[in-house]
This record gives C-alpha cells, sequence and structure tokens, in this order.
C-alpha cells in the first residue's frame, strides 16, 4: 500500500474516521455557489495598494527557521511517524536541517512541543515548494498537491499505536484540531488549494483575544466546499506591498505569514515567540529569485515581445530588467472578469475572519482589509509557474494570452517533468466532459472542470486583440523574466 508523500495530506485524514459530529454549517449548494461567483464587486475602479514599513531580518535566520523552526508546534508523536514513514529519499531532504529534520522530508519538521513531546508536523513548504528534478525548488507553489484523499485507514490504527500517556495527549491534542479542519479542507481537485478555508477554520474556534481553542466555533464557519486558489511563488514577494490574490493582507507581512502556524498556537505568549523570528523568514523569502528559463530563447523575438508588453501588459504587471518597476494595483473585478468567488468569500462571505484577525494578536501591526478585486501578479518566473490565474484555471501561457484557446476540461499532469516551450505550460490532457462524466475517482480528481463554481477560465482578456505573431513574440519575452 502506498503511503502517502505528505504528511499533511497523509496524517490530515487520519482522524477523521473518528470524527464527531460535523458543526452547524452545512455544505453550499451548488445554486447559492452560482449565485455568489456571479454577485456584483464592491467598486469599479484600479486601486494601487501602498508601500507599507517591514521589519528587517536575517535571511540566513529565516531560512533554519523555515526548515528547522517550531512554528507549528503540535503534531503527530515522533514514535508513531518513524513507523508509518521512516527516512526520506535523499530526493526530497533539504540542505541545512538538523536533527531529526536531516532526514525527513522537506515538508515536514521534527520538534519538542511545549510540554515537552517529540513530534512531526507540517510546515509552510508542503505547499511553498515543489520537487524538482534538480532538487527541491523553495518557493514555488506546489501545483501537483493532492489534498482530496481520504487517508482514514490509517486512523484507528495509529491511536492504537501510541502508548505513552504524553504522546496520546500530544496526539488527541493536534488530531482534534485536523478533525475541526478536516471536512473544510478538502477540494475535489488536485492541485488547487484551500488555505482560505483552512484559516477561516481556524479563526472561527479561537478566541480573538487569546488565542486559546474552542472546541466548539466561536463563529459562523465558511461553506464546507473551499474556494479553489493556486498557490504564488514566493519569490514575487519583495515586489508586493499587500499579500494574497484579493491584496487583502496588509500592514506587517512577517505577522501575516505567521498567522499560517494558528493550527496549533493556543496562547498570545506563543504566538510573540513565533513572531520573533518570522521578521527573518520574511528577509529570507525576499531574497528568493525565479529559477531561469531551462531552454534556448530567441533573442531577437524576445525583443520584439518586449515591446508588445510594454505596449499591453506593463501598466498592470509592472516593466522589467534594469528599470525595473510594479505597479501593485487591484483590478476589479468587472474589469478582470475572472472567477469572483475567490473575492467573494474573503471580501462578503469571510467578514467574520477578517473581523477575527482584525482583533487578534495578528492584527495589532497587519489587518485584512478587502479590496475591490485581484492584484494583477508580478510576473517574475512566469514560464515556471503554470497554471495560471488566481484559481490555476489555465493550463498554458498561450491560452491565458487566447481566451479562444482554454480548454473547458483538462487533465492535469502529475508532474512538472514535461514544460511545453511552445505554448509556455506543463503538459496536459485536454478532455471532452467535466467531472460529472468521469466514473473513474482516481481520474476524476485530475480533472479541472472549468464549469463548476470558482474554477471558471473566464476573464483576462486583454492578449484576445493581439495576432498569433505577437502572441508568439510575447511568450518569447516572458521566458525572460
Amino acid at each position: 500500500m502506498r503511503l502517502p508523500p505528505l504528511l499533511w495530506t497523509g496524517l490530515l485524514a487520519l482522524v477523521l474516521e473518528a470524527a464527531p459530529p460535523e458543526p452547524s454549517q452545512g455544505p453550499r449548494s451548488k445554486e447559492a455557489l452560482a449565485a455568489a461567483s456571479t454577485a456584483p464587486p464592491a467598486a469599479s475602479r484600479r486601486f494601487a495598494v501602498p508601500a507599507e514599513p517591514q521589519r528587517p531580518g536575517d535571511p540566513k535566520a529565516g531560512y533554519d527557521t523555515l526548515v528547522n523552526g517550531s512554528y507549528v508546534s503540535c503534531g503527530v508523536p515522533w514514535s508513531i511517524y518513524r513507523m508509518a514513514f521512516g527516512d526520506a529519499p535523499a530526493s526530497r531532504r533539504l540542505k541545512g536541517r538538523r536533527g531529526h529534520n536531516a532526514k525527513l522530508s522537506y515538508d515536514v519538521t521534527a520538534l519538542k512541543t511545549p510540554r515537552g513531546v517529540q513530534v512531526v508536523t507540517a510546515n509552510c513548504l508542503g505547499c511553498h515548494a515543489t520537487p524538482t528534478r534538480e532538487g527541491i525548488l523553495i518557493g514555488l507553489g506546489n501545483s501537483a498537491l493532492d489534498l482530496t484523499e481520504d487517508f482514514s485507514i490509517f486512523a484507528t490504527a495509529a491511536g492504537l499505536l501510541v502508548q505513552d500517556g504524553a504522546e496520546l495527549a500530544e496526539w488527541w491534542r493536534w488530531s482534534g484540531r485536523v478533525r475541526a479542519v478536516g471536512p473544510y479542507t478538502r477540494p475535489d481537485t488536485i492541485g488547487v488549494n484551500p488555505a482560505d478555508n483552512l484559516a477561516a477554520v481556524l479563526a472561527a474556534h479561537r478566541d480573538p483575544e487569546t488565542l486559546e481553542w474552542s472546541d466548539e466555533p466561536l463563529h459562523e464557519l465558511p461553506p464546507r466546499e473551499p474556494v479553489p486558489a493556486d498557490v504564488p511563488a514566493w519569490w514575487l514577494l519583495r515586489k508586493k506591498h499587500a499579500l494574497f490574490h484579493s491584496g487583502i493582507g496588509r500592514g506587517d507581512h512577517a505577522r501575516l505569514m505567521m498567522s499560517a502556524s494558528m493550527l496549533c498556537t493556543d496562547s498570545v505568549e506563543e504566538a510573540e515567540r513565533i513572531d520573533r523570528d518570522f521578521d527573518d523568514v520574511r528577509a529570507y523569502l525576499a531574497t528568493l529569485r525565479p529559477p531561469p528559463y531551462p531552454h534556448p530563447i530567441d533573442r531577437e523575438l524576445a525583443a520584439q515581445g518586449r515591446d508588445i508588453f510594454e505596449a499591453f501588459c506593463s501598466e498592470c504587471h509592472g516593466t522589467y530588467g534594469a528599470k525595473e518597476s510594479y505597479p501593485n494595483l487591484i483590478i476589479p473585478l468587472e474589469e478582470v472578469g475572472t472567477d469572483p468567488l475567490l473575492w467573494q468569500s474573503t471580501a462578503r462571505q469571510g467578514l467574520p475572519m477578517v473581523e477575527w484577525f482584525n482583533r487578534s494578536f495578528y492584527g495589532r501591526t497587519a489587518r485584512l482589509e478587502p479590496g475591490p478585486g485581484y492584484v494583477a501578479p508580478p510576473l517574475d518566473g512566469i514560464w515556471a509557474t503554470a497554471p495560471y490565474l488566481h484559481n490555476g484555471s489555465v493550463p498554458t501561457v498561450e491560452a491565458l494570452l487566447d481566451s479562444r484557446k482554454r480548454p473547458a476540461f483538462w487533465r492535469r499532469s502529475s508532474t512538472r517533468s514535461e514544460l511545453d516551450p511552445v505554448t509556455l505550460g506543463w503538459k496536459h490532457q485536454v478532455l471532452p466532459h467535466g467531472k460529472a462524466a468521469e466514473p473513474d475517482p482516481a481520474l476524476r480528481k485530475r480533472l479541472y472542470d472549468t464549469t463548476l463554481p470558482g474554477y471558471s477560465n473566464k476573464g483576462h482578456t486583454v492578449g484576445d486583440d493581439l495576432s498569433d505573431s505577437q502572441r508568439h513574440s510575447l511568450i518569447e519575452y516572458l521566458k525572460t523574466l
């Protein structure tokens, strides 16, 4: 039997078999989802997000915190993890890891909890790093991550194997949090990320003043179906004045990022400890740069493409090279035309999460501030970051620049090893049908169905007015970024 490659994907579902009844918020109907998808935007003009001061930090210390630190302070007892997984192959290890971490997969971290129990837990790299032929590429969002499977076969066995009383208490502490978020963080498509729902559920179970965990939700929970999102590349952070696709994350970026530790952070004192290291983490992320395009580039054609880019694209996405600039624009929904459901989930239905965050410890130096649409992102390393748009609905740059070429139904590749240099995207299979007509569950979860709420591939049609030769030149230039 194949063990899951990630602690989060494998052990997140371990405890769901024994989960208590789900909280009162029921699944959102397809009709309600569709209605939310067509909701009008809150504003109709572009908004330039202003820069705000950021804390300085030590990049070297930040890397060490990222790969060795205890910012997620609960997890699976070490004895259980070792029994299930053992040492990771060399291809999944990272340099600079110490102790048990030296032999663990890049996406998990061994640590001692505040109660003195050795555990293994998921870290930030599960979503924000990708295995490649050259090794683990930190900063590239993992668009092949499978969060759809139910590994509850491990649940009973794992609980029975815990013998030590302190380990058992730690197991139930961790598993209780997982049971709370599990029903809300399982998308039905491989590669999309449910991070917004995860944050909303965790906030609903925590007191904003003390950060103490409550088994019962303290405010309204989000809909069970997570809104699909694609994970942005970390190397874009150095240019951004706001975080997240909608630009909702303002103020202290380090404080915003360390809030991802909310699964286990049970007190303001613990949050303050974690926060002391995250100025360094942000400083490390600001040093990241995209990998260079790995194939030959037609420089003459790329020069023609640069002129096209600066005429048609730079107003929103910035300029590149010696005189680099980036405008940090939020483009209104009615202008960009992309699927509005992610915006809807934070700017309207997500108001309990917004209010909770801004009242909490995290809101002392950072804040969530909904805007009118989505941020036009920097395009550094765009060749490596397929699929495109905020929900990952468009498989290639060619289709991004010509909406007539966007497939309604397509199947994601399971790896990033097959780059198509013509269309500039990872190879994929176009299909004649959606999820409802796919009888094989293993194939269904790899099928991206753009007719479903939240998964639309509409909008961003600025490239439709270009000629084929102009798009060809533009794609060549994008390879240089």
